[in-house]
C-alpha cells in the first residue's frame, strides 16, 4: 500500500503510517530499528533496493532522505516536504517513508525525522552517497546509534579514509571494510593452521578501491608487519600473500568470484569469494550495532602513511590541491610497490 502526502507534516505522515498498518491489518508494530538513508534522487532507488532486500533479515521503519535542490532564490526560501508511505508488500517485512525535502527544509532535516523514529529503538543512518567528514557530528548523525559510510563511492577514496580517520567516533563503520569480511575470515583460518611467523605481506587490488587499503592496514596493525601495496586489473581485490617461517600463504582471486588458497605441504584449495550486494553488506552491518573496534584500530593504523600504499594515494593528494581537509601535500608517485613503514613504538 502506497500514500503520497504533498506539503506535509511529520504528524501527517504518523497517521499515515498508523491509517496503513490498519488498512493491510498489520496494526502492531513489530521492526527491531530505524534505518535511515541519506542519498539524492539519482541513487535513491538502488539505496532503497537494498535496504528493502536487508529488511528480510532486520524488520525496520526505513526513512529515506532526498534533499532537493531548488533552483530559484524564491524556492529555495520555502520550505516544503513531500512524502511517500508504503506499507505492507510494497515494504517488504518493514514500514518505508521517502521524503523529499526542499528549501529551507533541507538544512533542518534531522527535525523533520527525529519524530519518525521508532521509540525505544535504535537508530542506524547510512548515507549512500556523499557521506559527510565528520558522520557523528551531522546532524542526522547524532541521532543514530551506527553511522554507516561507504567510501568507495567518494571521488577520492583513499583521501576519504584519512578523513575517516581523523574524525572517527565509536559507532561509525564503512561498508568498504564490510567488504573484505570474507577475505579477513580466510586468512585469518589459513593463519591458524600453521604455527609460523608473518614476516611480511602483500596486497593486491585494483587502483581507488579502499577495501585494498584498510585490509593491508588491519593486518599490518594485527601482526606488526610490513605490507606492501600493488595494483591489478581487478575487479576489486584480487589476492593476499604473506610471507612465514613456513613458507608463502597465496589466496588468489582473479575472477572475483572463486579464490584459490594455496599453502606449502598442502593441496591447493577453492575457496567461494563472491563480491557480495550492497544489501549483503547492509545487513551485515545491521546485525551489530555495537562499536567495531577492530575497524578502528585498522583505519587508525593506517592513516598516517596512507601516501606510502601506492600510486593512488600520491595522485588522489596532488589532485585537489585546494582542498585541504585531511590531505597531506602532494608527493612524488612512488613505484606500484611501496612498503608500508612500521607503526612506531608505543
Amino acid at each position: 500500500m502506497k500514500i503520497d502526502l504533498t506539503e506535509t507534516t511529520a504528524s501527517k505522515i504518523n497517521k499515515a503510517l498508523v491509517q496503513g498498518r490498519r488498512a493491510v491489518g498489520t496494526p502492531a508494530v513489530g521492526m527491531v530499528l530505524t534505518l535511515v538513508i541519506v542519498t539524492d534522487e539519482e541513487n535513491a532507488y538502488d539505496a532503497l533496493k537494498a535496504a528493502n532486500d536487508a529488511s528480510r533479515e532486520h524488520p525496520s521503519r526505513t526513512l529515506v532522505v532526498i534533499k532537493r535542490v531548488s533552483r530559484t532564490p524564491r524556492d529555495r526560501a520555502k520550505a516544503r516536504l513531500d512524502a511517500e508511505v508504503r506499507v505492507g508488500a510494497d515494504a517488504v517485512t518493514g514500514e518505508t517513508v521517502v521524503l523529499r525535502l526542499y528549501g529551507e527544509a533541507i538544512d533542518h532535516a534531522q527535525s523533520v525525522v527525529l519524530p519518525l523514529l521508532l521509540p525505544d529503538a535504535p537508530v542506524v543512518v547510512w548515507w549512500a552517497v556523499n557521506a559527510p567528514l565528520d558522520p557523528a557530528k551531522d546532524p542526522l548523525g547524532s541521532l543514530a546509534q551506527r553511522r554507516v559510510t561507504d567510501a568507495y563511492s567518494a571521488e577520492q577514496p583513499i583521501r576519504e579514509l584519512t578523513a575517516r580517520a581523523e574524525t572517527y567516533t565509536p559507532g561509525d563503520t564503512d561498508l568498504s571494510w564490510t567488504r573484505i569480511t570474507p577475505w579477513r575470515s580466510m586468512v585469518a583460518a589459513a593463519l591458524d593452521q600453521v604455527p609460523c611467523k608473518v614476516t611480511s605481506a602483500e596486497v593486491e587490488g585494483e587502483e581507488f578501491n579502499p577495501s585494498c587499503e584498510l585490509l593491508g592496514m588491519w593486518l599490518a596493525s594485527r601482526l606488526n608487519v610490513p605490507v606492501t601495496r600493488t595494483v591489478s586489473a581487478g575487479p576489486g581485490l584480487t589476492a593476499v600473500r604473506l610471507e612465514t617461517s613456513c613458507g608463502p600463504i597465496v589466496l588468489d582471486r582473479p575472477d572475483g568470484s572463486l579464490a584459490t588458497l594455496s599453502m606449502r605441504g598442502q593441496p591447493d584449495r577453492a575457496v567461494a569469494l563472491k563480491r557480495r550486494e550492497t544489501a549483503e553488506l547492509l545487513a551485515e552491518e545491521l546485525r551489530r550495532l555495537d562499536p567495531d573496534d577492530t575497524f578502528a584500530a585498522a583505519l587508525k593504523y593506517g592513516v598516517d602513511r596512507l601516501g606510502d600504499a601506492g600510486p593512488k594515494a600520491d595522485a588522489e593528494a596532488g589532485s585537489a590541491p585546494g582542498d585541504d581537509a585531511g590531505s597531506a601535500p602532494a608527493k612524488p608517485a612512488p613505484a606500484k610497490k611501496a612498503p608500508a613503514k612500521k607503526a612506531a613504538a608505543k
